[in-house]
């Protein structure tokens, strides 16, 4: 099994997702649970579903290999959003016991399967460490920056520093500010989507001024988000490939800026699986192996 993913823009070659059938069960199941998992609103199953179908013809549309993560006892709603339990490096997978309480036990599902399919483990974060996937953004193949905020503490990245030594050169700690507050979703990928190397869709706002000139710095052409398009997930953008890139639909400013920068932009209804959980296209995926 090739393995490793130490990139956010190179074409995906396999990837890992997760129908709503193994993650959100039923419309009975989510009637009980959308609550403690602080959904915006229960989700509709059967729409969810019809979402996911279309999404779902994009990734295999346009990656190789796909494979499907089964339903497990130890992981809730959450594991709809393959992205967060892990990272995949050159050396194998390093798994995250996440912020979210709820999500604790899920990368052990999500470590089984892969183990099946023969992708190594490199190591765990520990606790008292914590980290969660959406905070962990390679600006390049030995360059990481990774979100210090309510999801991701010191220790998870002091952990993760000491597990990629031999594979990554420098970490970059980016502070990530309240936002909405501690039960709300707020990860670095949530205010920076790389979409090439040289171009990133991002909500300013968020970001603390070191970081925005460091990418400017690197060359990268920063393409803002408005407040608005913010709030609908418009700032979670997912590279299929370089200026290929996938978004959900409703967001038609960033999506045209996007074109005029020369990219391909598929779009896809995703209201019922995408914004109630807080998860867009980058969330709903964990690319196995970039080129």
């Amino acid at each position: 099994m090739e393995y490793g993913c130490q990139s956010m823009v190179g074409k995906i070659k396999s990837i890992l997702i997760k129908r709503p059938s193994e993650a959100f069960i039923s419309q009975e199941h989510l009637n009980e649970n959308y609550e403690q998992f602080n959904y915006f609103g229960c989700p509709d199953y059967e729409g969810a579903s019809g979402e996911y179908e279309k999404f779902e013809k994009i990734i295999k549309d346009n990656v190789e290999n796909v494979f499907y993560l089964p339903k497990d006892d130890r992981a809730g709603l959450d594991s709809i959003y393959t992205h967060d339990p892990l990272k995949i490096t050159s050396k194998g997978a390093i798994y995250f016991p996440m912020g979210k309480e709820l999500r604790g036990k899920e990368y052990l599902a999500t470590k089984e399967y892969l183990k099946s399919i023969g992708v190594p483990t490199l190591g765990y974060i520990k606790k008292p460490g914590k980290m969660e996937g959406g905070d962990v953004v390679w600006l390049d193949e030995k360059t990481v920056a990774i979100g210090r905020g309510y999801r991701t503490n010191d220790e998870g990245i002091r952990q993760f520093r000491e597990l990629t030594k031999d594979v990554v050169d420098e970490i970059i700690v980016v502070p990530m500010p309240h936002g909405e507050g501690e039960t709300c979703c707020l990860h670095l990928m949530s205010i920076i989507s790389m979409v090439d190397k040289d171009l990133a869709v991002v909500y300013s706002k968020y970001m603390p001024v070191f970081f925005r000139e460091l990418l400017m710095e690197r060359g990268m052409k920063l393409i803002e988000v408005d407040d608005k398009e913010y709030d609908y997930l418009g700032s979670n953008v997912l590279a299929l490939a370089p200026r290929v890139c996938v978004i959900l639909d409703g967001n038609p400013v960033i999506t045209q800026k996007l074109r005029d920068e020369g990219c391909t932009v598929y779009t896809y209804k995703g209201h019922e699986m995408s914004f109630r959980g807080t998860g867009g296209p980058t969330c709903l995926t964990c690319p196995i192996t970039r080129e």
